[in-house]
């Protein structure tokens, strides 16, 4: 059967919660190993009881999904130095370092091509890098977003006021209430077609500003594969919480 998806606000926190109705009697609450959490219910549960239990169980959920997540990989911090893996639209490339007069970076035959005045200084690969992916991802994302914007009805009225390329330690992006559209830099890691639930998604926060059921039958009808992308770019970029 297939699981309903919801969400709640909890002080600063989003508990998203997947909801699978059974031939049962009680309502129960479960946190997973990797911190998603599933309510089993009854067949006949109003939403707004399953939703209320789950609010009212809020700080235990958020306890349990802290103890699991000290246990969850951690990306190891990069060190940007010639033969590292660096990801670029779900591909991932070598890192490659030669000395060269004009500071440059550019993909070549499987390689990120960083072209260095000091090649052996790791910080300086690093601004190169970093740079380049900054400037890959305002371009990149501007072409998606247009590209994500006729998937809706009215493109004119989900276009955001801005595009906001920053890079954020816990999240994918968000959409501010002056409708700008914040988008994380390491987004442009990601494969595209995760790179667009993210974007459908906070532009779907136009019309829905909260994760209730209107907002993801919203979602529903625009992007009916996003549980598939959304699994994708948590593989792809890892250690950040849902849009």
């Amino acid at each position: 059967m297939t699981a309903e998806r919801h969400c709640i606000r909890y002080g600063a926190h989003t508990i998203e919660f997947a909801v699978v109705r059974r031939k049962r009697t009680t309502l129960e609450i479960g946190v997973e190993p990797d911190t998603t959490v599933v309510v089993a219910a009854p067949l006949d549960t109003p939403l707004e009881a399953i939703t209320e239990k789950v609010r009212k169980r809020a700080a235990w959920v958020r306890r349990q999904q802290r103890f699991f997540a000290q246990y969850l990989p951690r990306t190891p911090e990069r060190r940007f130095v010639a033969g590292e893996t660096h990801r670029y639209l779900g591909r991932q490339y070598r890192l490659k370092v030669i000395p060269h007069a004009r500071a440059a970076v550019k993909l070549t035959r499987g390689f990120i091509l960083v072209q260095s005045r000091e090649p052996g200084r790791t910080e300086v690969t690093r601004e190169l890098v970093e740079g380049w992916y900054r400037d890959r991802a305002r371009i990149k994302f501007a072409e998606r977003l247009e590209v994500n914007l006729a998937r809706f009805p009215d493109p004119e009225f989900f276009r955001p006021r801005g595009l906001i390329v920053r890079q954020l330690r816990r999240r994918w992006g968000s959409m501010s209430p002056a409708a700008r559209l914040l988008l994380n830099r390491r987004l442009i890691e990601a494969p595209v077609d995760a790179i667009d639930y993210v974007i459908t998604h906070e532009l779907c926060h136009i019309a829905e500003p909260h994760h209730g059921p209107d907002f993801f039958a919203l979602l529903d009808r625009l992007l009916p594969d996003w549980p598939t992308r959304k699994d994708r770019l948590e593989r792809s970029v890892p250690n950040l919480q849902s849009a």
